[in-house]
């Protein structure tokens, strides 16, 4: 599979880094184990099998837009298959269109059934993971937000990028000149 996914500005990014950085003090899951280089703070936006053309074509005009402001709304849990730690980001109307087009370029060019459903306009809630395990509930009944510290007001989506999960390989999906 190929995420499309938006990088942050430094500050944001360092934030970020430091919230890994106390949840892993505490012991709790968190992004800072994950030891590879391709570990970076990012939003997922969708991902697909691969990037063909027309999907290729449609995220340079997404990376024209580049950079965009959003706003941090706090801590958010979601219990999927795994258990996730984040900060949410308010989907304003920049924001939203700007995942709609990037969910239609992919599902444009790709099956059906090999798109995530959660990626899917009216159901993406954007946020930025602090942490994830498959222990259901870690993060319950926690004072993990006294933990962490306060998430940027404002971040800059900065980079349009992809990551290949076969062959570990990152992108930078650049506009097109």
């Amino acid at each position: 599979m190929r995420t499309v996914e938006l990088l942050l500005d430094e500050a944001a990014e360092q934030a970020v880094r430091e919230a890994w950085r106390r949840l892993a003090d505490a012991g709790l899951p968190s992004q800072a184990r994950h030891r590879s280089p391709t570990n970076s703070p990012h939003l997922t936006l969708a991902a697909c099998p691969e990037l063909t053309a027309p999907i290729r074509c449609e995220l340079a005009e997404v990376a024209a837009a580049l950079p965009l402001p959003v706003r941090c709304t706090g801590v958010v849990r979601f219990e999927r298959p795994t258990s996730v730690l984040a900060w949410a980001l308010h989907l304003d109307p920049p924001l939203a269109g700007l995942h709609r087009r990037v969910w239609e370029a992919v599902a444009s060019d790709s099956p059906p059934e090999t798109l995530n459903p959660f990626h899917e306009p009216g159901r993406w809630a954007p946020h930025i993971t602090l942490g994830r395990t498959r222990r259901a509930g870690a993060f319950a009944g926690r004072r993990v937000p006294a933990l962490l510290p306060a998430p940027p007001l404002s971040i800059r989506l900065t980079t349009l990028r992809s990551y290949d999960t076969r062959s570990g390989a990152l992108e930078v999906l650049q506009p097109r000149p």
